[in-house]
C-alpha cells in the first residue's frame, strides 16, 4: 500500500495483520493450513477447470479463462496477496463479472473476465467462481510498467502427437518449470501455436493446461493448424482486442477457432494472427493474407506511436529449415507477408510449425537486406525496413522435423536455394538447428535493443517423448546441458542519419508505502509455557514490513501497531500483556528500530493495547528500503481458561 504525502496535513493508512496465541492449558497449538483453497458449499456444487492467466490488452490487464460444469453467474475475484490472511480474501477484494456460453466442442460452460487497473509492482491472488464456492485461489506478480523486460516465446507444445499424451505432458511442463525458474521475473509467456495435436481432445487440452506457470504468467495464446479445426482453443484463451470478422477464419467461425488480435506491453506493440487463413479469394475481396496485411497495417497505424517495438506472431513459419520450409503455403506468405512487414516497421516476428530453430538474417521485402551479414552474427544492424524472422522448435519434445537441404530453386522470394556464404542453409537463414531437444526462446526487450536468445530446455534424456520413441537426438549433455544456448543475437534498431536521445523521468515526488514482507499468514505464537508458578507465556516474531521511501522531500515517516484483546468466544486476554522488541532487520529509508515494550503483565502498563512505535526516519533521512520486525512477548496470569485465542494488530503507518 502506498501513501501520498500532502503539505497541509498528514495522511494515515492502515492495515491488519492476524496474530495468534494458544493457551497452555490446553496444550495445543493453533493448527492452520497455509493453502488459498475454498473448498465448495455442497456436493453438488458448479466445478472450475482448466484455469489460465491471459495477456489483456496492456500491462494493467489480465484476462482469465476457465472451464464450468454449471451455467451459474461466475466471477474473477482480486486481492493483493499481502491482503490475504489465512488463506481468507479480504471484505474489499475486487470482482470483475465473467461472460461466456456452452461449449461447442465438449461438455460444460466456458467463462471469461478481465482483470483491469492492476498496479505496477504488486503481487495479486486470484480465484473464479461464486459466493461460497470459489476455485483454488492462484498468484501472479505485476512488474515496473516502464523499463526493459523480458518474455519467453514457445513453439509447438502439440500434446498428443507422439502418441503418448502423459509424455508430452511431462516434457512440457519440465521446459515451463525450467524456463520460468531460470527467469523468475519474466513477464510473459508467448506461444507459437499447435498447443495440442487433436482441436477438440480435452484430455490433451488438459495436459497442456495443467503447469501452474499458466496461472502465474500471463500467456499470449497462438492458433495453430492442429488448434484451427474446433472451438476448444477459442473456448480456453479469450485475447484482447480480437477481430473474429469471417475473413480471419478458414472456414465456419461456428465450428472453428480464429481471429486476429493485439495488444500493447510496456513499449512493445504486440500483433497475433491466425496464418491458418492464407488463401485470397479469387474474386478480390478481402480475405486470407491480404484481410491479414489490412489487418496489421490498421493497427500499426492506430497504434504503432504507443510502442518502440512491433512483433508479429503467427504459426507458420515462412523462414523455417524443415519439412515445412518447401510448402506451397508458406512460399505463398512469403510473397503476401514479407514486402508489408518491411513498410510498416516490424522488427521481429515470431513462429512455430516447423519444429526445428531458425533465425533469419535481416529480411526487406522478401530479399536479404545485407548480402555481407554474416550467419550466425551475434550482433545484427537491421537498415529501415529489416525484418528478423525467428522459428521457435518443439517446447514438448513431442514431435521434431528434421532440416532439409537447399536446392536449386535460387533466391527469389519464394526460392529455396543455398546461402552463398553457408551452402548448407537456406539462402535467408542465419542459423538453423535441429538436435531433437526442447528449447525456448527468451527475447529481452530493451530501450534500445531486443535480445533474442534460443536455450535448451532438456537434453536426449527424458522427458523427451520423440526420442523416448526411437528417434535419433545429437545433443551431448555435456557440451550442451540444460540451460545452455543455441543461438543469441542483439537486433539493434534503425536510427537514420540522426541521433535519437532518450531520457527516462521517474516520478517527480517520488513514493513512500509498506507492505507485507511475503505471505500474511497467521503469527503463531504457539502453545504458551509455564513461567512460574503464576504465569504463563508465549513468543514469536511478526510478520515482517517492507517499508519503501522513494520521495524528493525526505520526509519524516513512522510505523506503529496497537493490539485488540484475544478472545476465544467470550474469553479475553488482555491485549496489554502483550509486549516487543522491535528491530530493523534489512537497513535502509533512515530506519531505526522503535522502543522496547514490556507485556503490561510484568509493569502493570498498557504494553500494545496502545500504539507503540515500531520503527520510524527523521527528516532528511536517504531513500529506500527498510525491513522492520519484531520480537512478541506475550504473558499473562495462570488463572485464564484454556482455549485458543486470537486478536489483530493494526499497522499505522504515518507520513507527512
Amino acid at each position: 500500500m502506498r501513501l501520498s504525502t500532502s503539505a497541509r496535513a498528514s495522511r494515515l493508512v492502515r492495515r491488519r495483520v492476524a496474530t495468534g496465541a494458544a493457551a497452555a492449558i490446553f496444550g495445543l497449538g493453533v493448527a492452520l493450513s497455509g493453502g488459498l483453497t475454498t473448498a465448495a458449499s455442497a456436493a453438488d456444487a458448479t466445478s472450475y477447470s482448466g484455469i489460465v492467466l491471459g495477456v489483456g490488452a496492456n500491462e494493467t490487464q489480465r484476462i482469465v479463462t476457465w472451464y464450468s460444469s454449471g451455467d451459474t453467474a461466475q466471477k474473477v475475484q482480486v486481492a493483493p496477496t499481502a491482503s490475504i490472511v489465512n488463506g481468507e480474501f479480504p471484505a474489499d477484494a475486487v470482482t470483475f463479472d465473467a461472460t461466456g456460453a456452452a461449449n461447442t466442442s465438449t461438455t460444460g460452460f466456458n467463462r471469461h473476465a478481465t482483470i483491469t487497473n492492476l498496479k505496477e509492482n504488486t503481487g495479486y491472488s486470484y480465484r473464479v467462481g461464486s459466493e461460497g464456492n470459489w476455485s483454488t485461489a492462484y498468484a501472479f506478480k505485476t512488474q515496473d510498467f516502464e523499463g526493459d523486460y523480458d518474455f519467453l516465446f514457445f513453439g509447438d507444445p502439440q500434446i498428443g502427437s507422439s502418441g503418448d499424451v502423459a509424455k508430452d505432458q511431462a516434457g512440457w511442463a519440465e521446459t515451463l518449470r525450467y524456463a520460468t525458474t531460470a527467469n523468475p521475473n519474466v513477464e510473459m509467456l508467448v506461444s507459437g501455436g499447435d498447443h495440442v495435436e487433436s482441436a477438440n481432445n480435452e484430455a490433451q487440452w488438459d495436459a497442456f493446461l495443467a503447469p501452474d506457470q499458466l496461472r502465474q504468467y500471463p500467456l499470449a495464446a497462438t492458433i495453430g493448424n492442429h488448434d484451427v479445426g474446433g472451438k476448444s482453443w477459442e473456448q480456453h484463451h479469450f485475447t484482447p482486442n480480437t477481430d473474429r470478422s469471417s475473413q480471419y477464419y478458414n472456414g465456419d467461425s461456428a465450428t472453428r477457432s480464429g481471429g486476429d488480435f493485439w495488444y500493447v506491453y510496456k513499449d512493445t506493440l504486440f500483433i497475433d494472427i491466425n496464418s491458418n487463413s492464407y488463401v485470397n479469394p479469387t474474386d478480390g475481396s478481402l480475405g486470407g493474407d491480404a484481410a491479414h496485411v489490412a489487418y496489421v497495417t490498421d493497427v500499426v497505424k492506430k497504434h504503432g506511436a504507443e510502442a518502440k517495438w512491433t512483433v508479429l506472431v503467427y504459426h507458420h513459419s515462412i523462414y523455417s529449415a524443415a519439412t515445412h520450409s518447401t510448402d506451397g503455403d508458406n512460399k505463398q506468405r512469403r510473397k503476401d507477408f514479407t514486402t508489408a512487414f518491411s513498410e510498416l516497421g516490424v522488427d521481429l516476428v515470431l513462429q512455430g510449425h516447423d519444429h526445428d530453430y531458425t533465425r533469419s538474417y535481416s529480411i526487406k521485402n522478401g530479399q536479404k537486406e545485407n548480402p555481407a551479414e554474416q550467419p550466425g552474427a551475434a550482433e545484427v544492424f537491421p537498415g529501415p525496413g529489416g525484418v528478423i524472422y525467428v522459428t521457435a522448435n518443439s517446447a514438448s519434445g513431442s514431435k521434431y522435423y528434421d532440416i532439409k537441404k537447399p536446392d536449386n530453386s535460387g533466391t527469389g522470394v519464394d526460392g529455396l536455394g543455398p546461402d552463398p556464404l553457408n551452402p548448407n542453409n537456406y539462402w535467408f537463414n542465419s542459423v538453423q538447428n535441429q538436435e531433437h531437444v526442447r528449447t525456448y526462446v527468451k527475447v529481452g526487450v530493451k530501450s534500445d535493443k531486443l535480445v533474442v536468445e534460443n536455450i535448451r530446455s532438456g537434453t536426449c534424456a527424458a522427458p523427451n517423448a520423440a526420442v523416448e520413441k526411437g528417434l535419433s537426438c545429437t545433443n551431448t549433455a555435456e557440451g550442451q546441458p540444460v540451460g545452455s544456448i543455441v543461438d543469441n543475437v542483439t537486433i539493434h534498431p534503425y536510427h537514420g542519419d540522426g541521433q535519437d536521445i532518450q531520457v527516462n523521468v521517474p516520478t517527480a515526488t517520488g513514493e513512500f508505502g509498506w507492505t507485507i514482507d511475503g505471505y500474511n499468514g497467521l503469527v503463531d505464537l504457539g502453545t504458551a509455557k509455564e513461567r512460574d508458578a503464576f504465569s504463563f507465556e508465549a513468543t514469536g516474531k511478526i510478520n515482517p514490513i517492507l517499508v519503501s521511501d522513494s520521495r524528493f522531500s525526505l520526509a519524516p515517516w513512522s510505523i506503529s501497531a496497537n493490539v485488540s484483546d484475544f478472545k476465544d468466544g467470550d474469553k479475553t486476554i488482555a491485549g496489554s500483556y502483550l509486549g516487543w522488541s522491535p528491530q530493523v532487520i534489512s537497513a535502509g529509508a533512515g530506519a531505526t528500530a522503535g522502543a522496547p515494550v514490556a507485556s503490561g503483565y510484568d509493569d502493570q502498563g498498557q504494553g500494545l493495547a496502545i500504539s507503540r512505535g515500531l520503527g520510524a526516519a527523521d527528516q532528511g533521512h536517504a531513500r529506500g528500503t527498510a525491513k522492520l520486525g519484531a520480537d512478541l512477548d506475550l504473558k499473562f496470569p495462570n488463572e485464564v481458561a484454556k482455549g485458543s485465542y486470537r486478536a489483530t494488530l493494526t499497522i499505522t503507518a504515518l507520513s507527512s
